[in-house]
């Protein structure tokens, strides 16, 4: 599948996951790890939740930059070919702003080309969800609302709003992925 199919299917999911109302807790069970800290190298924005879903976001535009200029065959170190989305500098929670960073882990950080913004994720504990299998724009925006309305022990702890991630395998298909999201816990 085309990249602009896949960037098409993502930007689709990404409006409908900020725009639509919270379901139920997670269906399925939340697992709590202990995380070491790693390096995401890619491109990032400042954004909010609000700006993003009146559809004249940040994000759309940095994943069409992403695709467009084929930025994850640009960093160099890249440990495994999982794409990996960051939230993080959050100023408050998920209401407020905090930056989004699309990229891949890196093994050093030694040469980040120019226009490369290079992010930590933290160690620490993670609550850690996969969401159903199924077209991008279906399972992304319900496990998100599922996150946002669980409550804290549910998801293993309190949203510790440093960093959050999502792991997208390598050569993912829009229409049948499962992808892998972090929340970091206090």
């Amino acid at each position: 599948m085309s990249r602009s199919i896949k960037l098409s299917f993502y930007l689709t999911a990404l409006l409908c996951m900020l725009a639509a109302p919270h379901l139920r807790a997670q269906e399925h069970p939340v697992k709590v790890e202990e995380q070491k800290s790693f390096n995401v190298v890619g491109l990032a924005v400042r954004t909010n939740n609000q700006t993003e879903a009146t559809g004249q976001g940040e994000i759309p535009k940095l994943w069409q930059r992403f695709v467009q200029q084929n930025v994850a065959a640009s960093i160099p170190n890249r440990d495994g070919q999982s794409l990996i989305v960051v939230y993080t500098d959050y100023d408050s929670d998920q209401t407020g702003e905090y930056t989004y960073l699309i990229g891949a882990r890196v093994t050093s950080t030694g040469d980040i080309p120019a226009g490369l913004t290079l992010k930590e994720v933290p160690a620490g504990s993670y609550a850690v969800l996969k969401s159903e299998n199924g077209p991008v724009q279906e399972i992304l925006p319900k496990i998100w609302r599922q996150i946002w309305s669980m409550p804290p022990k549910d998801l293993g702890g309190q949203r510790a709003f440093k960093a959050d991630y999502e792991v997208y395998p390598p050569d993912f298909d829009p229409q049948n992925v499962q992808v892998g999201l972090h929340i970091g816990l206090k």
